[in-house]
């Protein structure tokens, strides 16, 4: 937390104590758990428009033109944040925290979108039933960030929030072990070589997903255990 912050209970903060005039005119904290929440939904919005695009390939490209869409707004955000960062001198989290969440949550939509992207420049046809699967993992893994970021506001619900990290980390894992398993399955089974090093990298890019929410949970984690 900011060491000029409001105390507890509502008390000023050190510049308001030393200069009340001065704590009237300065930037407050702005609504960065508003963009935090909004971007996190777009990021669920991106995964459920791919979970429609690798249980639909023969209508990728419009699906794809969908999660470039979500993908787009959710990067509005991200400038919207970094430029409230840049106005704001009292923040609700430590400045370091906001960049690496915000960060960390487009990293989530952007490997959406490569996902999306590589799927239909790679004209792929047809996905295994795992990679599907995998798909559907992620957005569960997206709509738990999503919930925890949802409750980063109050902290009075960090052993919520702690517990959708948890199971976040429980679906890493077991992405992980669907990943070992298709790969193996996949040279075992497909002749195709190009097919193969299709579907490997597109295995490869949906198990990446999960591993970015990962990473939002760990800063997540951070942040409870820094200010709860």
């Amino acid at each position: 937390m900011c060491h000029f912050c409001d105390g507890a209970d509502g008390a000023p903060s050190k510049l308001e104590v030393i200069h009340p005039m001065f704590g009237r005119f300065m930037p407050r904290e702005g609504n960065f758990f508003e963009i935090f929440n909004a971007h996190a939904r777009y990021i669920v919005d991106g995964s459920r428009a791919l979970e429609k695009l690798v249980e639909d390939l023969g209508e990728a490209e419009r699906h794809r033109r969908n999660v470039k869409i979500i993908e787009k707004s959710a990067d509005k955000l991200t400038s919207d944040c970094n430029d409230l960062l840049h106005k704001t001198f009292i923040t609700p989290l430590d400045r370091d925290e906001i960049q690496q969440l915000m960060n960390t949550l487009d990293d989530i939509i952007d490997t959406i979108e490569d996902v999306a992207n590589t799927i239909t420049l790679y004209e792929v046809e047809a996905l295994p039933p795992d990679a599907i699967e995998i798909a559907r993992i992620s957005t569960r893994a997206t709509v738990l960030v999503q919930q925890a970021v949802s409750m980063l506001s109050d902290m009075k619900q960090a052993k919520q929030i702690l517990q959708c990290c948890k199971e976040i980390d429980e679906l890493e894992s077991e992405v992980d072990r669907l990943l070992r398993t298709a790969i193996s399955r996949l040279f075992r089974e497909e002749d195709d070589v190009k097919a193969l090093i299709k579907l490997k990298s597109v295995y490869e890019l949906l198990e990446t997903i999960t591993d970015k929410c990962e990473d939002a949970a760990t800063i997540i984690q951070g942040i409870v255990l820094e200010n709860a």
